[in-house]
């Protein structure tokens, strides 16, 4: 009797607690759903990559872990959706801001080049008549010669006869024929220092003496003693050393205000401390499709003779600038993705957005913008990567350059009316 007791208060009270527990259930779902509501997910995402949205939960493609859900944020303002960051945690993300200034930009450029011949100071000994080399006198490729500097001695056995007939001509009396042998001779390809030493001994000339046309380094040297020479051959090649060119590139899109004529400065680690003052005589016609530069050629003096071509050198170029101030902001505040360039505008109460701009010149560590920003606004010029991953996270594009001008265009004229 005792243990039927026990079974029916046990019985007794597992119903009264089912039925405790479905009540609390049914009144906890009628309470949570608004709740739930409130919470309803905008996307869901993998945080490795916050820029891929999804419609519904699940496993992530790109990563074994699950897809994290994006709620609303009730404090984003619609219109001029916002990334919010408390002050203390910028400061811990190292976010630093600069000031959009307006003023003009002083560019300097500075490239590397390599020195090279000057082509333009050149010259070519070319055999005039068939002979034979009878000396050399010790020349080799890469040496300096002064003008006139003898290369070789040459036996002409075409010239001796012409050299006979106007021997034999000046005792005929006769000036015209005398003037017609002389001319023949010139004709024939004979030096008027050879002929005028002819007329002066008297004496045929079989051995003709090859001298340099120009100062300059030997370049090629094709005398060898009891070679055959023949008509028109090349015997030597020589570069001037007056003057060098200093050949370099530069970004095409830095181009821009270079000029020739214009002054450079050139410093060679050869000679640390010294600075070369040249010219830039020439800006060339074809650009480098691969690296996308211009060659630049630049002239520099040589009086002294140590600049030698295949020397490195660094150039600074002072390309016309802007003639109109411009608004200018840090070169490390712009955020380049390839396709846009984009800022991170800071406005009140801790506020940040994203704004596309459109980028001018830039030196000195300071780039010119075009469209997008006006004077006194300021933009995150440290830091602004994180800003922006948190301002992708929350779906807020950033806004074009015609965009933004239209509404600082609208401020102005608001601020303008009477």
């Amino acid at each position: 009797m005792k243990t039927t007791s026990i079974g029916l208060i046990a019985a007794v009270a597992l119903a009264i607690g089912g039925g405790a527990g479905y009540w609390l259930a049914a009144r906890g779902q009628s309470a949570g759903a608004p709740i739930a509501e409130a919470q309803k997910a905008l996307y869901w995402y993998d945080p490795m990559y916050p820029q891929q949205h999804f419609s519904a939960p699940g496993q992530s493609p790109f990563m074994d872990m699950p897809l994290v859900a994006k709620y609303a944020d009730d404090s984003t303002d619609d219109t001029r959706p916002t990334v919010q960051i408390a002050p203390g945690i910028q400061q811990n993300l190292g976010v630093r801001l600069a000031t959009v200034t307006q003023g003009r930009l002083e560019r300097t450029l500075q490239v590397s080049g390599a020195l090279a011949f000057d082509e333009r100071d050149f010259s070519v000994l070319q055999a005039r008549t068939a002979g034979f080399v009878e000396r050399t006198y010790g020349r080799a490729t890469g040496d300096a010669v002064t003008k006139g500097a003898p290369l070789a001695d040459v036996l002409a056995p075409e010239w001796v006869g012409l050299q006979d007939e106007f021997l034999a001509l000046r005792h005929s009396g006769d000036a015209d024929l005398q003037a017609a042998a002389r001319q023949r001779l010139l004709l024939a390809g004979m030096p008027a220092e050879l002929i005028e030493r002819v007329a002066r001994t008297g004496k045929v000339q079989p051995l003709v003496t090859l001298v340099a046309p120009t100062a300059g380094v030997i370049q090629a040297l094709e005398l060898r003693p009891g070679m055959t020479v023949v008509p028109g051959a090349t015997l030597a090649r020589i570069n001037g050393v007056t003057n060098v060119w200093l050949e370099a590139a530069v970004p095409e899109a830095q181009a821009q205000g270079l000029r020739e004529g214009q002054a450079v400065q050139a410093y060679l680690p050869a000679y640390p401390g010294h600075a070369i003052t040249g010219k830039l005589t020439a800006l060339l016609a074809d650009a480098d499709l691969q690296s996308r530069t211009l060659r630049l050629r630049i002239e520099l003096p040589n009086v002294e003779g140590r600049l030698r071509p295949g020397m490195t050198a660094q150039v600074d170029l002072h390309p016309a600038g802007q003639a109109d101030d411009s608004l200018l902001i840090p070169a490390e505040a712009v955020i380049r993705t390839g396709k846009r360039n984009v800022v991170m505008l800071a406005e009140d109460q801790n506020r940040f957005r994203p704004v596309e701009v459109v980028l001018g010149q830039e030196s000195g560590g300071q780039v010119a913008v075009l469209q997008g920003l006006q004077a006194g606004q300021r933009v995150v010029a440290s830091g602004q990567f994180l800003i922006d991953s948190e301002a992708s996270l929350k779906g807020i594009e950033a806004a074009t350059a015609i965009d933004e001008g239209r509404k600082i265009e609208q401020i102005d004229a608001q601020e303008n009316q009477p």
